[in-house]
């Protein structure tokens, strides 16, 4: 029946993506709002859903933990797994704006979250700062948004004289209601893949810790994962990568803002939290930087080199759990070589895009002497 469960969860969480991928981009169409942008407000909340709960409910509950491991937690798997797995299926591009603006701010929020919890908590205070932020982005996202999209339409009227086409209202409705049933799917394939894992992995006589560590952990950005993946398998590649860096930006204004409101004495981090998983938060997305600005394409390589990281991350937890004296070993193994060999192949691979952009620009402008 466990397996059963764990298939039927997989099911719908599929369908529940391609409703969400298809309904969200014919809206953006519609609405005159960038795929971009739809990947980093709707779709991106609508798959953090699980994320804002389960937060949200171990904070009422005393059970700060679990609230700030959640978000924490979730980022890490975005931007390592889902993100790394989306890539290798696809190369993705990744539009200027995310680069220019949402990147930068999602490396500021994670540098944020460290120094709100150098006191031992986040509190309502802290939280309210937080949500405000989100409120705030979404917005200016928007606005924004509508404003670029305007102006392109406005410049393809001028040269073809033709308008953008009205969609009539029953069409948006139907859209609207398939991005509904989108969410809705997601959230139930979601909890029935989680529920079903966790009590196939208790049969199997996995610890409590591996479960934590990887099912449910990986369970609550499954919606994440199925939207990515099928965005990136359809061609969507702006929600594909919009969708990782909105929800990983919502995860720490949206779900972590909430949890600490709602609580009276806010979310307590612990030491373990802000010395090690807060720090591994910040440098994956700091990574994202470098990768992101070589070619402005997330390479099949860039997502192996994400998908890698993660294994390691989650495999570090597991060995320091089940064989202690082996984790010494293989921190130095991970701290000492795998990683700076990592960030002098980002940096050299940064050098040579600006030396060959620096270069293209004599070339440019020779041509266009000559053509004047």
């Amino acid at each position: 029946m466990a397996i059963l469960m764990l298939v039927m969860g997989l099911v719908v969480l599929t369908a529940g993506a391609e409703l969400l991928v298809r309904g969200s981009s014919r809206l953006a169409m519609a609405m005159g709002i960038s795929p971009l942008v739809v990947g980093l407000t709707v779709v991106a909340y609508g798959t953090s859903a699980p994320e804002l709960v389960v937060s949200v409910q171990s904070s009422l509950s005393g059970q700060p933990d679990v609230a700030i491991g959640n978000v924490v937690g979730s980022n890490i798997f975005n931007v390592l797994f889902i993100l790394g797995l989306s890539a290798m299926i696809v190369p993705l591009r990744v539009s200027q704006q995310l680069i220019r603006f949402d990147v930068p701010l999602m490396v500021g929020l994670s540098f944020l979250v460290a120094v709100l919890a150098l006191d031992g908590f986040i509190g309502r205070l802290d939280g309210l700062l937080l949500v405000g932020g989100m409120v705030s982005y979404t917005a200016l996202a928007i606005v924004t948004s509508r404003k670029e999209q305007a102006g392109i339409q406005a410049e393809y009227e001028a040269e073809f004289g033709i308008g953008k086409e009205v969609q009539s209202r029953g069409k948006t409705v139907v859209n609207l209601l398939l991005v509904a049933a989108g969410l809705g799917l997601l959230v139930l394939g979601s909890q029935w893949f989680v529920d079903s894992a966790i009590v196939i992995a208790r049969q199997l006589s996995v610890s409590e810790l591996v479960i934590g560590l990887t099912i449910v952990a990986a369970g609550t950005s499954m919606p994440e994962l199925a939207t990515s993946v099928m965005a990136a398998i359809r061609g969507e590649r702006d929600i594909a990568v919009g969708n990782v860096v909105g929800s990983t930006i919502f995860n720490i204004l949206g779900v972590l803002g909430v949890s600490s409101v709602v609580s009276a004495d806010g979310v307590r981090v612990s030491a373990t939290a802000l010395q090690m998983d807060i720090p591994v938060m910040i440098a994956v997305a700091v990574a994202c930087l470098p990768v992101f600005f070589v070619g402005h394409i997330i390479s099949r390589w860039n997502g192996v080199m994400f998908f890698a990281y993660y294994c390691a991350y989650t495999a570090s937890f597991v060995i320091a759990e089940t064989v202690p004296s082996f984790h010494r070993t293989f921190a130095f193994v991970m701290l000492g070589i795998v990683v700076p060999l990592t960030a002098v192949s980002l940096l050299t691979g940064v050098v040579r895009s600006i030396r060959q952009g620096r270069s293209s620009e004599p070339r440019s402008e020779e041509l266009s002497a000559s053509s004047g």
